[in-house]
This record gives structure tokens, sequence and C-alpha cells, in this order.
């Protein structure tokens, strides 16, 4: 891991992070020509792209609803039981987020308000590659069944050899998905977003996935809703002297295992705490199944932050701004008013990430790469619009329509002033004449103020920079 010392009141800078940021111009290009592919060709580009990059394609991308039972029936009991308490508790937390609709009336009887109503249908996308994530199906999934979502279909590669994971199945058999196809890659968001044969458009896409479903995911926002961009995984771990090296290795390694480009953080206030945690670290990697791609994320993408104070250190966290954040802190819960930007914040030594990756309850789809800065975790707000609603009486109208002529003639919108204007006529029992309305719109006279010069500025063209 890299070490990155704060010394002399000196603050971490993006620069020391040295994140990848955007998508490779590659991976890119490559995500936008497989959308355009599909959605020109369909399910003839579908099934090219999946024998092409999953080595598999089914008969039919969709997968029989008795394969959803089959599933259930095939996995452990001991796997069953512990997915139905991870989705009764990712359930009962969601359920508090659920926003309802809201009216008020002013005196003069406006009533203005909200509407919530869900989206009418979503794709969650599950990864299928180097891991199973049934615990990312409930994630995606139980929010929109929260919300109120009629349609939640499940986007999911098959294996090579032709399968679909039973704990995969069993997870959206549980968690009320509505249909599963077995498609994989920007080629499943493809088709999610603009629709082919075999497989419906829908409303919204949400879920992780690699490079190229990122890419594919970003290409189509704006003709589909997406939750967000995700990059690799990444940890923060903000640790003081009174941590257990042990386990803060550990807790590197719960995220480093996912990917090589997973991104490990541990920022300290104790200078000797780095040196006990990589120690620690390498006494476990030894015994790790995944060793290697543990160890090419702590090498490659790990780094040690140490400040010379614990609000030093609480500033680095706050520019990290990480996916998960974990407080190894004395007195962790006094720290929480500080922390700006996280994803998820897991406060005191025995809050462990992996606990609210499957079972504690809030969601496990993240902002990554920083963007906790201005983004939120996945929840049922996601999957709910909201309407504005205005509903003015005489009395409300008269009392803005003035206003609202003014603005609008400040701004040169002659039509729009007209349509307030005639309505407050009308309210005073005087229809005017609709070939004599000039002075209906701006019934006053503005007196257009001066630019405000400002200091040192040389103008030059004909101002056609700006429509």
């Amino acid at each position: 891991m890299r070490k990155v010392m704060l010394e002399g009141g000196r603050r971490l800078t993006q620069a020391d992070l040295n994140r990848s940021g955007a998508l490779p111009a590659d991976v890119i290009a490559s995500a936008e020509r497989i959308v355009d592919d599909v959605r020109e060709r369909g399910d003839e580009a579908l099934r090219e792209c999946c024998l092409r990059f999953d080595g598999a394609c089914p008969d039919a991308f969709r997968v029989p609803d008795d394969a959803l039972s089959r599933a259930l029936d095939a996995v452990d009991p001991a796997f069953l039981a512990a997915l139905t308490r991870a989705r009764d508790q990712i359930r009962d937390f969601h359920e508090r987020e659920r926003e309802q609709s809201w009216f008020t009336t002013r005196p003069d009887g406006t009533i203005l308000g909200v509407q919530v109503t869900p989206v009418a249908s979503a794709a969650v996308y599950v990864p299928g590659g180097r891991a199973q994530y049934p615990s990312t199906v409930l994630m995606d999934t139980v929010p929109a069944k929260v919300a109120g979502v009629a349609r939640v279909v499940m986007l999911t590669p098959p294996q090579a050899d032709g399968t679909l994971s039973a704990y995969t199945l069993a997870a959206a058999a549980l968690a009320g998905v509505d249909e599963v196809y077995a498609v994989g890659g920007a080629q499943a968001i493809a088709a999610a977003a603009y629709g082919t044969e075999s497989v419906p458009a829908v409303d919204k896409i949400v879920g992780p996935g690699n490079a190229y479903v990122a890419a594919a995911k970003r290409y189509v926002s704006g003709d589909v809703g997406i939750d967000m961009v995700a990059g690799p995984s990444e940890v923060c771990v903000l640790a003081d002297a009174t941590a257990d090296p042990v386990v803060v290795a550990a807790d590197l390694m719960a995220q480093a295992e996912h990917d090589p480009m997973a991104s490990c953080y541990l920022v300290t206030c104790d200078a000797g705490l780095p040196e006990r945690v990589l120690a620690a670290a390498e006494t476990l990697l030894s015994q790790s199944p995944r060793e290697q791609i543990t160890r090419t994320s702590l090498d490659e993408r790990g780094v040690v932050v140490v400040a010379e104070s614990l609000e030093a250190a609480v500033d680095a966290v706050n520019v990290v701004a990480p996916e998960h954040l974990e407080l190894h802190c004395e007195g962790a819960m006094a720290l929480l008013g500080k922390i700006r930007n996280a994803g998820a914040i897991f406060v005191g030594a025995w809050s462990s990430e992996p606990l609210g990756d499957y079972v504690a309850g809030p969601n496990h789809t993240l902002p990554t790469g920083g963007t906790a800065r201005f983004s939120n975790p996945l929840g049922v707000y996601d999957f709910q619009k909201r309407s504005s609603v205005i509903c003015y009486t005489p009395e409300g109208l008269l009392a803005d329509a003035p206003a609202a002529q003014t603005l609008a003639q400040a701004e040169g919108l002659w039509a729009h002033a007209l349509s307030v204007g005639l309505r407050r006529r009308l309210a005073e029992g005087d229809a005017p004449d609709p070939a004599d309305v000039r002075r209906v719109a701006w019934p006053e006279d503005l007196v257009a103020p001066a630019g405000i010069p400002l200091a040192g500025t040389a103008a030059q063209g004909d101002g056609a920079g700006e429509a």
C-alpha cells in the first residue's frame, strides 16, 4: 500500500489518491458500439454478443418461472434462512424511506403539493463474473418493490456452461423479481433501455457491473433512468491507536478481494498503526483463497494516509469520500457529525462492513470513486417520481398574477405574461377582447436597467455565443 504523510498542516488532495477517474476511452467506445448494435438489430445482436462475451446463449433469454422455484428447492436451508433474514431486514429499513404525497392549502384556497408515484418498470443488473451476488438481488429489488414498481426484471449473465447460479435465482424468487433474463454486459443494458423482441424495455436500470456495464449505463442515461455509474468497490478505514490491526487488515481485505481494481484506504493519526496492519495483512493473505486478487488490489490500489491529528484525519476522509467508511476510533459516534462525504458509515469496531453488505438493512449499492460528495445510496426514492401539484383559486391568482407578469416581462416573454393576464382580467370580471390584448400581458412599463460592467473585461464579437 502506498503511504501519504500529511505533515506541517498539509491537506490530502485528489492528486494524492491517484484515482483513475473516468472510464477508459476504449471501454466507452466499445460499450457504445454494443448498445447501438443491439438498439438497431435487437435479439440478433443480443445473441451474437452473448456468445462472444459470455460464451453461452440460451435458446430463450427469458428464464422460466419454474427455474426460480427449483432454485429455492436446490439451495441449502441455512442459506435460505440467511437470505430470508437479510430480505426482511432490508425491507424493514427501506419501508422507512418511502415518500408520501403531500399537499398544503394557502389561506386564499390555492392548493400546492407533491404527488409521489413509482416508476412503472425497472431492471436490476446482477453481475455474474468473478462471483455470484444474491445479496445484490435483494438490495436492488426490495426497495423497488417497496416503492411500488409493478414490473421488476433481473438481468444476469449465464455462465460459460449455460447455467445460472441457484443462489442468484433463489434470491430473485425471494425478493419478488417478476422476470429474469439470462443476459449480461453492455448488451443487457441496451436491451433493457430500448427493448428487443425478447426483452421489453424498462423505465429505470439499477445495479453494479463491470466497466462495460457502467459505460453502457452512462450512454443510455437520459433515454432511460439509471441509479449511478458505479466503479470498483472501495473502503476507507479511519483508525486511531485503539484499533485492532488484525481486524483493520481483515476489513481492508474484505473490499480488496472483490476486484483487483478495488481501492482500500487506511487513514490514521497513529504513525505506528500502518506497519502493524500491513504485517497482519500478510499473515491473513497467505490463508485467503482469493489471495492474488486481494494482494493486487492492496499493492496497486491501496493507500495509507498518516495525519498529525484525528481532526486532520477526518478531513482526509472527507476528501476521499469513500463508498464504505469504517470508524475504528474511540468515541466513534461523536465523529459522525464531522463526516460529510461517505456512502455508508460503519460506526465503531463492532460494525463490520460485510454486515452492511448482507444483512444490516441499508443498501449496499453505493456511490464510488468519490461521488459520495454528491450522490446517495440506492433507495426507495430511486424508484419514485415526484410531480408538483399546483391548483389556484381566483383569489390566489389575483394575489400572484402581478409578480408573475412582472417577472415574465423582465425576461421578455410576452405570452407568458398574457397567459396570466387573461386569467387576471377574467377573475376581475373583465373579459378582454382577444384582438386587443397588448396591455393585458404587460400592464406596467418596466425600466430596463443597464448591464453591470465587469472590471477589466474587453467586449468582443456579437454576443451570439448564448441563445
